[in-house]
């Protein structure tokens, strides 16, 4: 069947808004109340995803305002004056923002997916007309573009957590660095010059393990984000791929 004769068999009604109306087939024989149910329990599954996300970010960003009242990220701001430790930080910011973008557009992907006419320019709605009329291995291969299309999407997010663990590291390095620049052979054996040595080489040390303490926690609180992210990605596709299939059926 064409996608201009599947057009034809379910005509849009008039005055409608254009997009999937006059390709999507609409199921007449349900009861309204059984409508109306269903609207009701996928409207919650959709809000679920932003829901999970929010109430996790409130509950790790009170832990983080605890921990700034007992003064222990003072501790951490004043031991790296290298600002190594706030550039982690700003990483994170901006992969948790993207992150947060990325999680509305896909609870609102969904909430087109299970739409009875998704709306006109959403990603739902370019699928589902993509595949009108397409035989099977075309549907397969519009069904991987859709998998590529999504994970590029959202990659960029898990790209910045891997990096937080990275600049972690570096500032492991840097803090040995810092640590061993202080020390001179030459002086070992003069009782003055030990004391500012202990004390560059525990400065150096401190870098190196706040540095790494910052990264490492940051990188397993954007990893919690981006699998639910990722969650929510595959349950789009999923049910973009099934309900194509579905309406495929002749």
């Amino acid at each position: 069947m064409t996608k201009a004769s599947y057009s034809n068999r379910f005509p849009a009604p008039e005055g409608g808004g254009g997009g999937y109306a006059g390709v999507l087939p609409v199921d007449s024989t349900a009861g309204d109340g059984v409508e109306a149910l269903q609207r009701t329990m996928e409207s919650a599954a959709r809000h679920l995803l932003v829901l999970r996300f929010t109430l996790f970010n409130m509950a790790t960003f009170a832990l983080l305002g605890a921990a700034w009242a007992r003064g222990w990220i003072d501790a951490v701001l004043t031991a790296d004056d290298t600002g190594l430790s706030l550039g982690i930080f700003f990483v994170f910011l901006v992969g948790l923002a993207i992150c947060a973008w990325r999680i509305w557009e896909i609870s609102a992907e969904l909430e087109q997916a299970q739409a009875r006419r998704p709306r006109a320019g959403s990603r739902s709605e370019g699928y589902l007309v993509a595949i009108v009329g397409r035989d099977s291995g075309s549907r397969a291969i519009e069904a991987s573009r859709l998998k590529l299309t999504v994970s590029a999407r959202i990659s960029p997010v898990q790209h910045l957590s891997n990096s937080l663990v990275i600049l972690g590291l570096i500032g492991t390095v840097i803090g040995f660095i810092i640590a061993l620049s202080g020390v001179d052979p030459s002086t070992a054996g003069n009782v003055d010059a030990i004391t500012p040595m202990v004390a560059e080489l525990i400065h150096g040390m401190s870098v190196a393990l706040y540095t790494t303490l910052v990264g490492a926690v940051l990188h397993l609180w954007l990893k919690i984000n981006f699998l639910m992210l990722l969650g929510g990605s595959v349950s789009l596709i999923d049910r973009l791929v099934g309900r194509g299939e579905r309406d495929a059926r002749p």
